[in-house]
């Protein structure tokens, strides 16, 4: 298609346009707080519809409390706004042992949706979960969203809740106890409608493990970003290499002498 220059009608700077999948109508933005739709040909291009009713941004930086929430009786450790596809919904775990989750109503109020004693030890961390029904992929999911939540607490589990018509219920039991301290966050990925889940989990673990004697002291260790390769330095001068074998055991490999 040839160049063509398009006649925007606009009164102030023009910031976006897009043009729909077939290439025959372009949307432009203006400052003017109008957006213009012209058709678009070969030869020549020719206005179709103005779209107004913007009064331009609010006031920069400027926030206003909207609403509060304060069923809970203990400290709120998290909180975390459902996938789009569930409205507007906040869930919030606290030290209280309890989940609330608040849904918006169109008339400006809020619903709450209690899961009491969700944790008898407090809730640290909650996630929704982004999956929908398997059919998703045929394009009706979306009508039926399924709505999880996870999340874990200082009883080193992570539990799994699901609504089921208008009431929370547990969704797997036993609950996944892996970690040997508080869970202290959760994160569910999305899988896209496979039948399958996989949820994040992250606590407070470390072990520690010997891997080379040394007769003096070490100055500096450095670990190859490329293969299981740790290098280190002591105080003989002296370099040794030490590689990761495939059961997890640490070999040394060379020691270069000054």
């Amino acid at each position: 298609m040839p160049s063509q220059k398009i006649e925007t009608n606009h009164q102030d700077v023009v910031h976006n346009l897009a043009m729909d999948n077939y290439g025959k109508r372009v949307t432009i933005a203006s400052s003017d707080l109008s957006i213009k739709i012209t058709g678009a040909s070969n030869s020549a291009s020719q206005y179709l519809a103005t779209l107004t009713g913007h009064q331009g941004p609010g006031n920069q930086n400027e926030w206003t409390q909207v609403h509060v929430f304060s069923d809970h009786k203990s400290s709120v450790n998290s909180i975390a706004w459902a996938p789009h596809e569930l409205g507007l919904c906040l869930a919030c775990g606290s030290s209280d042992g309890n989940i609330l989750i608040f849904v918006a109503k169109l008339d400006g109020g809020w619903d709450t949706l209690r899961i009491d004693k969700a944790r008898l030890l407090g809730v640290t961390f909650v996630s929704w979960a982004l999956s929908t029904a398997l059919d998703a992929l045929v394009g009706f999911g979306l009508l039926n969203p399924i709505q999880k939540l996870c999340f874990g607490g200082c009883d080193n589990t992570v539990k799994v809740w699901k609504l089921y018509e208008g009431n929370w219920k547990v969704d797997c039991f036993p609950a996944l106890h892996m970690h040997i301290d508080w869970v202290r966050d959760v994160a569910w990925a999305p899988n896209l409608g496979l039948p399958k889940s996989t949820i994040a989990s992250a606590s407070k673990y470390w072990e520690s493990k010997v891997l080379n004697e040394f007769k003096t002291t070490i100055w500096r260790v450095s670990r190859s970003l490329a293969i299981n390769l740790l290098t280190v330095v002591d105080g003989n001068n002296n370099v040794t290499l030490l590689r990761e074998a495939v059961d997890g055991e640490w070999q040394q490999v060379t020691t270069i002498e000054p």
